[in-house]
């Protein structure tokens, strides 16, 4: 007994020896940019005693003695720390450079970039929000090879034209836009996505099969992560400015002009210069406008309609909690940008709640809601080609700020600011709600359910606006021209959609050498619109926009339904070989409602490989340093296209009504008839794509990407021509051929000196579309689609110059009997016999070109960071581009709008020297286009261009600072977009705008505050 006694006294004492002898280590990991790792895995090596770190990094263990702890986090270099005696560390986990280890999103799933076969690009989130673009669109401006991005305005609420690998159809060519696999569009918060990928061949969109063929935009949104509850606040402030205007010239060069104009439409009558205004009128208009400037005005009118900057704001919070059993984000935004021009803005208040729930070991789920609410005001007139237009001696107000008549009751002022409203509202909702059941491990099965509602609502009040006389205010002179009356229409517009899916994944990895995962799956979609308007004009009341004041006599109601289904079937195989040889095969089954049931199905495979050649043993053997990773992929598949309309197969009625003789009345009745003759085997288009690619990276530092691609898209619908007896308009059929071939470059650099990190990168990409057999159908007008030329190829006439002397002009063949000295110079071409004949005619002079699609698009970025600062700055830019001077630019269309300023002194003029005009730049001034201002290549120019498209500045506060005041960090920066380009445009046009829009140059301010 007393020996039983002593063995247990013993076995207290080792175990307490053993207890004592373990000791408690506290620390703090941080990243290079002394920033904390909350969820960092710390843990004791050969043991599962481990631990997370906190919201501040922070994370305490009791370990045994002599522990080694090996510290972990997604996206850094696992690191092991001998604890030794210390009890308090400090980790400072490096940044993983091996990209090919970054996981990107893939149809239906994930891969590990060292896994792909196919072409994918991807952006992270994080450096679309740094951009500080107005929508997401224009953020992916530059950002991926292969993705071209074209805007056009800077305007509230713009949005940009986004294509994969150019143009795949004559119809539309806008890419699938998937928000976390179900289909969505690019109109949402920018702060609210993790990540965006680009699936650019057939290998890896043929998974989406019918709905592929312009390429894939995979979104996907920022979900919680484990850890406490934490609050996380940005704010953004800006000023917006347009980046260049078109200016003008002075009032009294525009009578000068405005002389010479009409002298030259007077035949030059000597004699006549001063035909419109004499000089005597001209040399004392200033001292007469000082003494009446009623009667002699001198009006800006970009100053009266165009304001030098406006403000932007954006606001963003959002809530992350998670633990062992749920994890939460939910995030609020509101963004509004105000246009240069006054009582136009739009504003977004978005909302988004993602869900994670594990329910135990074999089911956990997701649900996921999101709202969208987009406010847009506007006024029913769009000023900005009158601020260049217009002529400077007509005042749109009068000096008593009243308006004015402007020119004879032409006042875009008076319109803008008392002319009514155009403003619009629209508001979507999504939801997402998956189940996941893992009864085996590597066998996971899906069902998702994800319903959407858009709703939108429309309302333009036109309202009358009467001017008076300056010296007698009583006296009603008239009302302003497009807003002689009051007028009022609405439309409302709901659209609904269903998307179901049920997903099968396994994965498993046989004798730590075949790594094989399938995908099965089976997916349907619901879609149904419905829409009523109704208007009414030569209404009473100016200031009651509603219509049940609505005028009977002149009340129209409208409204529309469609909708359309689709079905599939899909499934994928993956499999990799020692991490050296890679295969993956695709195909999907379609079935659309857009077409008849006969011709529904639709089969789209494809399937890829690739070869990891620095796995091979020989290569490894070799021990070539500088190579750290390369790669071959080759692909094929098909694609398709089912965006051809709803009811392309049946012959369906359009109603409408039809004033009809009844006696001696004239009646209204109600009409029906067929408009389209039916195609009943109409059906996909398909486009077929080839590619080869490679990816490497170097000295572990550099990383590079290529692939070259083939498309050829077949069944392309052409509205074929049918005999005008039949009635009806040209039908569509599957017709139409299309060649693309293009490739892609990707550069990155990324590397660190000390606790100085950078990275540099940049892409390139080039592709041209030219058209196969077309059946003979051409698309004919200053670009043309016609078998053997470019997709929307620049269409007209060479030329030789100017017509410099009347000998010249009267030798030369001519497209307009009305030219005249200084008039473009065309040249015959050729004749009905194939050679020139001496006149120059539509039919026979007019050639392609050259390409009006921008070429070798470029773009990049470069990031650095040096402990609490960071420095990020994009670039984008097109090397290659056929422009053309629209008449709207350089033309004066009317006989009392204004001249551009960058055309003074460079235009053909009786005023100047031979010399001067033999190198004059611009025909002589004319208020008719008929002859010089037809397509040609006179009007066409270089527009390739580069745009320093975004730099910011940002300073993260030293944590001493931000644990004093509670907070977990602070960042302040600030940011200018779209600084500067160069390029050959004419002074005071944008390379990226459109005539009646601008490019803005935005400077903003944030603050990046968390809790």
């Amino acid at each position: 007994m007393k020996k039983k006694f002593i063995l247990a006294v013993l076995c207290i004492l080792m175990c307490s020896f053993t207890v004592f002898a373990q000791q408690k280590v506290t620390g703090t990991v941080v990243d290079a940019s002394d920033e904390p790792v909350i969820g960092a895995s710390v843990s004791e090596k050969g043991t599962t005693n481990g631990i997370s770190t906190n919201t501040d990094g922070q994370f305490t263990l009791t370990v045994s003695p002599g522990a080694v702890l090996q510290v972990s986090y997604l996206g850094y270099v696992t690191q092991e720390i001998a604890v030794g005696n210390r009890t308090d560390l400090s980790i400072t986990l490096e940044e993983d450079i091996k990209v090919m280890d970054e996981v990107v999103v893939i149809g239906y799933g994930v891969i590990k970039k060292a896994d792909l076969s196919g072409s994918v690009a991807s952006v992270g989130g994080e450096k679309l929000a740094s951009i500080q673009a107005t929508s997401v669109s224009q953020a992916l401006q530059g950002s991926m090879p292969g993705v071209q991005v074209t805007r056009s305005n800077s305007m509230p609420g713009a949005g940009a034209t986004i294509r994969v690998r150019g143009i795949t159809t004559i119809g539309t060519s806008d890419p699938l836009i998937l928000v976390d696999g179900i289909p969505g569009s690019l109109n949402m918060n920018v702060d609210d996505i993790e990540s965006i990928s680009v699936l650019k061949d057939a290998a890896s969109a043929s998974i989406y099969g019918a709905r592929a063929s312009a390429g894939v935009i995979l979104v996907t949104t920022k979900t919680a992560k484990e850890g406490a509850l934490s609050v996380d606040y940005s704010g953004t402030v800006g000023i917006v400015k347009a980046t260049t205007f078109p200016e003008v010239v002075d009032y009294k060069r525009y009578m000068e002009m405005i002389n010479e104009t009409s002298w030259n439409e007077g035949l030059n009558v000597p004699g006549q210069e001063y035909f419109t205004y004499s000089k005597d009128f001209i040399e004392s208009y200033a001292g007469n406008h000082a003494l009446d400037p009623v009667a002699y005005p001198i009006a800006d009118w970009k100053d009266y309609l165009i304001n030098n900057s406006a403000p932007r704001q954006k606001h963003d919070l959002s809530v992350n909690y998670g633990n062992k059993v749920i994890k939460s984000k939910a995030s609020i935004g509101y963004e509004k940008t105000d246009a240069l021009y006054n009582h136009r803005s739009h504003a977004t208040i978005t909302a988004r709640v993602n869900n994670s729930i594990k329910v135990n070991n074999y089911l956990s789920a997701t649900v996921n809601g999101a709202y969208r609410r987009g406010i847009s005001e506007n006024t029913s007139i769009n000023p900005l080609e009158a601020a260049y237009k217009y002529g400077p001696l007509w005042s749109p107000v009068y000096p008593d700020g009243r308006i004015s008549a402007g020119r004879d009751g032409i006042n875009p002022y008076a319109r803008l600011n008392y002319g009514g409203f155009d403003n619009s509202w629209t508001d979507y909702f999504t939801g997402r709600m998956a189940l996941d059941f893992t009864p085996l491990k590597g066998f996971t099965i899906t069902g998702v359910y994800a319903p959407t509602v858009s709703l939108s609502k429309e309302k333009t009040f036109v309202k009358q606006i009467p001017y008076y006389d300056y010296y007698d205010p009583t006296q009603l002179l008239g009302y302003i021209t497009s807003n002689l009356n009051n007028s009022l229409s609405e439309s409302r517009g709901e659209t609904r959609t269903t998307t179901k899916q049920l997903l099968a994944n396994y994965a498993v990895t046989l004798s730590k050498v075949h790594d094989l995962s399938l995908l099965a799956g089976y997916e349907d979609y619901y879609a149904f619109s419905e829409s009523l308007g109704a208007s009414s004009d030569m209404m009473e009341l100016s200031s009651f926009p509603y219509l049940n004041r609505a005028n009977l006599n002149y009340l129209a109601v409208s409204g529309n339904a469609s909708e359309n289904a689709y079905r599939s079937y899909f499934g994928r195989v993956n499999y990799d070989f020692a991490n050296r040889y890679l295969f993956q095969a695709n195909i999907r089954a379609d079935q659309s409602s857009r077409f008849h049931r006969n011709y529904r199905l639709g089969i789209f495979p494809s399937f890829s490989v690739g070869w990891v050649i620095t796995e091979e043993p020989f290569l490894k053997k070799i021990n070539l340093n500088p190579l750290s990773f390369l790669k071959f992929r080759g692909s094929w598949g098909n694609l398709g296209n089912e965006r051809v309309g709803n009811y392309p197969y049946q012959a369906s009625m359009s109603f409408m009504t039809t004033l009809l003789m009844d006696g001696q009345n004239i009646v209204a009745h109600n009409t029906a008839a067929q408009m389209r003759y039916a195609i009943q085997d109409i059906t996909w288009e398909r486009t077929e794509v080839f590619n080869v690619g490679l990816d490497a990276i170097l000295f572990n530092r550099l990383s590079l990407t290529f692939d070259s691609y083939k498309k050829t898209t077949h069944d392309m619908l052409l509205a074929l021509e049918i005999p005008n007896y039949m009635g009806y308009n040209n039908p569509e059929q599957n017709a139409g051929i299309m060649n693309t071939k293009g490739w892609d470059l990707q550069v990155e650099w990324r590397d660190k000196i000390g606790g100085f990190r950078y990275s540099i990168s940049a892409n390139l990409s080039d592709y041209k579309s030219v058209m196969g057999n077309l059946s003979g159908t051409v698309f004919d007008g200053s670009t043309i689609i016609r078998e053997g030329s470019e997709y929307a190829e620049w269409f007209g006439y060479l030329t030789d110059g100017l017509f410099l002397t009347e000998d010249d002009l009267a030798h030369s063949p001519l497209l307009s009997a009305a030219a005249k000295v200084g008039d473009v110079k065309y040249k015959d071409v050729s004749g009905p016999d194939g050679v020139p004949d001496g006149k120059i005619s539509p039919e026979y002079d007019r050639v392609l070109l050259g390409g009006s699609l921008p070429r070798y698009i470029y773009g990049g970025n470069i990031n650095a960071s040096y402990k609490g600062f960071d420095m990020s700055m994009a670039f984008q830019g097109v090397g290659k581009k056929n422009s053309v001077i629209a008449e709207d630019m350089v033309h004066v269309t009317s006989a009392w709008y204004t001249f551009p300023k960058f055309i003074e002194g460079e235009y053909f003029s009786h005023y100047n020297t031979d010399e001067q005009n033999a190198a004059a730049k611009y025909p002589r001034l004319s208020t008719t286009g008929g002859n010089n201002y037809k397509m040609s290549d006179y009007w066409l120019f270089d527009g390739s261009y580069f745009r320093l498209q975004n730099i910011t500045l940002g300073y993260t506060l030293p944590k001493k600072i931000v644990n004093w005041a509670n907070l977990s960090n602070v960042r302040l920066w600030a940011s200018a977009s779209d600084l500067f380009s160069i390029d050959n445009y004419p002074k005071g046009w944008d390379p990226e705008t459109a005539t009646n829009a601008y490019i803005a140059r935005t400077v903003n301010f944030g603050v990046q505050v968390k809790f």
